[in-house]
């Protein structure tokens, strides 16, 4: 009829983390009970896409046979909010209207004026993230003429890069 707290209390039953609670004593043949738990279960991040809760009524009276379990499989969904942040070097570039490349230079000011793009990718949280692909789409050439020369690219922060083949093809 009435709704009451349940007093619960974790403990480690079998190498097993369980929580333990009491639902009142004595009660009555053929009595009902509804019970509303909330859990908060931490370090989800790398437990998959689902946990599961084992649920089993137990009596303190002689074994009965509704003393079984019952499985609760439950969703688990990562949320964490990337942020993406780009910065150019310097942050406005004047090229001139009549710009001649020397063919066959070596040197990098006869290829054109240098740019570096920094990108840097934030984890905002509240969960940690793996995985990560982050795909840059680079315009380097317009028809059949050299809009941007790529001359390297590179990462911090132990994250693995890959690249398109076009990158410094004349060896500057």
């Amino acid at each position: 009829q009435g709704q009451e707290k349940l007093s619960c209390n974790p403990k480690k039953e079998n190498g097993t983390h369980v929580v333990l609670c009491e639902l009142g004593n004595p009660m009555k043949a053929g009595a009902r009970i509804t019970v509303d738990m909330a859990l908060s279960v931490s370090g989800l991040e790398d437990i998959g896409e689902a946990i599961t809760f084992h649920l089993q009524l137990r009596s303190k009276n002689s074994p009965s046979p509704s003393n079984g379990s019952v499985a609760v499989t439950v969703p688990v969904e990562a949320e964490a909010e990337m942020e993406l942040r780009g910065n150019s070097l310097p942050a406005t570039t004047v090229l001139p209207t009549s710009w001649q490349r020397v063919e066959g230079s070596q040197r990098l000011e006869d290829h054109g004026i240098k740019v570096e793009h920094v990108y840097e990718l934030h984890n905002k949280g509240p969960g940690t993230v793996s995985g990560v692909t982050l795909s840059l789409a680079v315009p380097h050439l317009l028809g059949d003429h050299v809009l941007l020369y790529l001359l390297e690219l590179g990462t911090e922060g132990g994250m693995n890069c890959s690249h398109h083949p076009a990158l410094n093809p004349a060896q500057v």
